[in-house]
């Protein structure tokens, strides 16, 4: 039977607003007098959660509140949510970087944790000498370390610049060898932030080659990821935190839809996604987007060769001229396309009657595994009248296809994947 081999137990963080360490010296001296007299801290009962879209009164915030969970040895656990969720601050915890303000952390094993780009890394020291100074931090002995070696600057790919100090290093170059470090070093616990957002395409998908083989080989994954994509096919269960509290720990797949579910504006209604929104007094307005499938079912996941549906639905209270809608498809923040109704009807520039319109737009069926962000626009000649950024999310798994070539790419590379049709036209004829 598997055994937990990280444990958190009602994990909170607090920090202080505009100041450095953790606080003044008259706060320092309340606290120590409510020690003395047996008193709770009083900064404990003061702040508020980390939610970014509100401006806050206190002093204090939670970036993490009461976070709860376990993770077994060999599981791959994802860390999932918005930004300013608090992923970042857990790992932070977690590698020691930072301590909690209440509850507690065991780690049972070596921790190997890549967080931000050059963390773990004395500057003024050469790539080689990093290597060994890490292998040191983890307990490793020098031929230990040396065994490895060749192995890490390979897949670092800094062969080059290994005698060169840190510090000249570029950002991409630092992460490689960050990721080689912590992967190679064989630690029992490996700890990845979604700085591997840094390299590139090729690079990623290396470490997610990677992190599949420590998986296989018993050890524990904890990372961050905003490819869910990717997530969705590594990780066994997911942590979906929000405005530093843990909403969901489960199942990885229930995760991600709670979290594409949960998308939606603060003048909107997000229901799996689709979204209703409010009537106002102006002139055009958007009522309703959702992205369905072909049974007009709103959802969040999607397979390859899935008819995929845009549904957008606007209001026009009087009798105008030159309204257009827009909308554009953007994965994993990387923008796909931007289209609008008049690309192909001309005669919607012209005159639009005062009344409610709806329209839909199927999705091209060539899209790649990742998650695809929605903005829809109401326009005018020469502005925008409305606007909904990153309104609706969904994410898209490819891996159902190609099953009978996967030895020949299992992974093809670039932003699209369509299904061509290969027609032989000429080849040999051999004789029977």
């Amino acid at each position: 039977m598997s055994r937990p081999v990280i444990k958190v137990e009602n994990l909170s963080k607090q920090y202080r607003l505009g100041g450095y360490g953790t606080g003044t010296l008259t706060d320092d001296l309340k606290k120590w007098w409510c020690k003395v007299r047996g008193k709770e801290d009083p900064f404990l009962v003061v702040g508020e959660s980390n939610d970014r879209s509100k401006i806050g009164n206190s002093q204090y915030v939670w970036a993490l509140r009461d976070i709860d969970f376990e993770v077994q040895q060999g599981e791959v656990v994802g860390l999932i949510g918005k930004n300013g969720a608090g992923k970042s601050t857990l790992l932070k915890v977690l590698s020691k970087v930072t301590g909690p303000t209440l509850g507690k952390a065991y780690l049972k094993g070596r921790v190997g944790s890549m967080l931000e780009v050059g963390t773990g890394f004395h500057l003024e020291l050469s790539g080689r000498e990093n290597i060994f100074l890490n292998g040191t931090i983890l307990g490793m002995r020098k031929k230990e370390v040396a065994k490895k070696l060749d192995a890490i600057v390979e897949f670092a790919g800094v062969a080059r610049y290994l005698e060169t100090p840190v510090k000249r290093y570029s950002s991409g170059m630092t992460v490689r060898l960050a990721f080689a470090v912590a992967a190679h070093l064989e630690p029992e616990i490996l700890l990845v932030d979604e700085v591997l957002a840094v390299g590139d395409a090729e690079f990623q998908k290396k470490c997610i080659g990677k992190m599949g083989e420590v998986s296989d080989e018993g050890r524990t994954i904890l990372f961050v990821s905003h490819n869910l994509g990717s997530m969705r096919r590594l990780c066994n269960r997911g942590v979906l935190l929000e405005n530093g509290g843990m909403s969901y720990v489960g199942n990885i797949d229930t995760a991600l839809e709670k979290y594409l579910s949960g998308g939606g504006s603060e003048n909107g209604q997000a229901n799996n996604n689709r979204i209703k929104f409010e009537r106002k007094d102006q002139l055009a307005q958007l009522t309703e987007i959702a992205i369905v499938d072909a049974g007009g079912e709103a959802k969040s996941n999607y397979y390859y060769g899935d008819d995929i549906f845009v549904l957008i639905k606007y209001l026009i209270t009087e009798d105008t001229r030159n309204i257009a809608i827009r909308f554009s498809l953007a994965r994993n923040g990387e923008l796909l396309f931007l289209t609008q109704d008049v690309d192909r009807h001309e005669n919607l520039l012209g005159k639009k009657d005062a009344g409610e319109y709806s329209t839909r737009i199927k999705l091209p069926g060539y899209l790649k595994s990742g998650l695809y962000t929605l903005s829809v626009y109401i326009i005018e000649v020469g502005k925008i009248r409305e606007e909904k950024i990153d309104i609706l999310q969904f994410s898209l798994d490819d891996s159902n296809t190609d099953t009978t070539n996967k030895s020949y790419a299992p992974d093809k590379p670039g932003l699209i994947k369509p299904g061509l049709i290969w027609e032989y036209i000429d080849f040999p004829v051999h004789a029977i």
